[in-house]
């Protein structure tokens, strides 16, 4: 078997802390028995390792999030990335085509596609290990887990299964409704429908048929040369909802949703995170501060409040996921990278046609940010702590807190960090946008080599 994580989503339900680089799924806020805090990420990748199973997963992501993932996890496990981001039927038929034409894997190999931010006990991932053999047990094309519902909810799909014809473990499936109003969700319970957590078994040969059937490349480079093309559909309706041949398997333990602030807030250990004090008279109010500055809360109850460098959130717990309505699609003040991070911490107005960005840079230590240059704008580095190297037009320079590094216009250059380094970046320029910058292909090692 072959297990698809899929990582994915832009988290708009917790903003201010996650935004379309940064997840939910990125966010360590979750509790560990040793009074650790993990992401869920993290937390779903131990329970795979739990099982046995996460030596055979591959996570599907985006290009964004591919170095996030790899700071996260201590093991390394293999990602499949998408060029971009297309819904999950363009994701999973792009990671099927790359374990059948990239990694050998058989037409009869069994996939299983599950969300990586499902909140579960052990129980769940024990259960999917048993989906390859309920899959040629049932004959079935496609398998589903569905969650036994502790309530009704407005805000996850159902699956209606035909409860007269159940069988060793599963049932087949009627149909399939998607986000039903309050009244329709109680009036499912009581035909015994089930939660969709969005996780998908079948073989490889099946999904080769859907493609065909949709004329689609089935090879992966063929495939991957016509994403862009691609309509953005999500796998229940591209094909879940069309099959006649599926059947769904009920899961009675612990599952939940922890899309939203309050849900989040249901699992976190601490009424407190980060700087803050909350008055006595403040009931039932959680806060997330990120900020090295502190908040105090004074007669605030059933409340959320949330402070990043993306900005500050303070709401009504029933009410907080709403914010998805409000936000933008701005640049995110906070990003990490497989070097460290940055967090953008002022934005100036134009004047007389320049603008400027100013950043904290984190750089961690043997790590190294990858040559590039810029077309529109100059930078200038001053180190705040720690030390490093910098190599401008080839010439290496040993750097320490306190220096100041100035970059041209047109001028290709790199930063590696010997310790910790952390410096100030003020951007200058006609364009200070991500896209002006052009990528030198070769490594620190190489222009050592070629330079030095």
């Amino acid at each position: 078997m072959k297990i698809l994580l899929l990582s994915g989503g832009a988290g708009r339900r917790l903003w201010p802390l996650s935004n379309k680089v940064r997840s939910k799924q990125f966010l360590k806020l979750l509790s560990t028995e040793d009074n650790k805090r993990e992401s869920m990420l993290q937390r779903v990748s131990r329970q795979l390792d739990e099982v046995g199973i996460l030596s055979m997963t591959h996570i599907l992501t985006s290009q964004d999030q591919e170095d996030l993932i790899r700071n996260q996890l201590e093991t390394s496990v293999q990602i499949i990335s998408e060029p971009s981001q297309k819904g999950t039927f363009a994701a999973i038929s792009l990671a099927v085509s790359y374990l059948h034409s990239k990694q050998d894997a058989g037409l009869n190999e069994k996939v299983c596609v599950l969300p990586v931010d499902a909140f579960t006990n052990i129980s769940f991932f024990h259960l999917i290990k048993k989906i390859p053999d309920i899959l040629t047990k049932s004959n079935a094309d496609l398998a589903h887990i569905g969650v036994e519902p502790k309530f009704p909810s407005d805000q996850l799909g159902y699956i209606v299964p035909r409860i007269t014809e159940k069988y060793d473990g599963y049932y087949p499936i009627t149909h399939f409704i998607e986000k039903p109003e309050y009244k329709k969700a109680e009036e499912l319970i009581t035909k015994k429908a089930l939660w969709n957590c969005g996780v998908y078994g079948f073989s490889i040969k099946f999904m080769r048929q859907v493609l065909d059937k949709k004329g689609l490349p089935q090879e992966y480079e063929q495939l991957l040369a016509v994403y862009h093309k691609l309509p953005k559909l999500s796998f229940d309706v591209a094909v879940a909802e069309h099959n006649r041949r599926s059947i769904v398997v009920p899961y009675e333990g612990q599952w939940k949703d922890i899309g939203t602030w309050k849900a989040f807030s249901e699992q976190m250990d601490s009424s407190i995170i980060g700087p803050c004090k909350v008055s006595a008279d403040s009931s039932n109010t959680h806060v997330v501060n990120e900020l090295s500055q502190p908040l105090h809360v004074i007669g605030i109850s059933d409340s959320m409040i949330v402070a990043g460098p993306d900005g500050i959130l303070v709401a009504d717990k029933k009410k907080c996921s709403g914010v998805k309505l409000q936000i933008t699609d701005e640049q995110p003040r906070y990003v990490e990278k497989r070097w460290g991070s940055y967090k953008i911490i002022e934005k100036s107005a134009p004047v007389d046609e320049l603008q400027s960005i100013t950043k904290i840079v984190n750089v961690l230590p043997n790590r190294n940010i990858s040559f590039h240059l810029h077309r529109d704008r100059q930078e200038i580095w001053t180190v705040i702590s720690g030390s490093g190297q910098v190599i401008i037009n080839n010439q290496l320079r040993h750097i320490k807190a306190g220096d100041v590094i100035q970059i041209p216009i047109g001028v290709k250059h790199a930063i590696k960090a010997v310790t910790s380094l952390t410096f100030i970046e003020v951007q200058l320029g006609v364009n200070v946008s991500e896209k002006d910058l052009i990528r030198i292909t070769y490594s620190w090692e190489e222009a050592i080599q070629q330079g030095m």
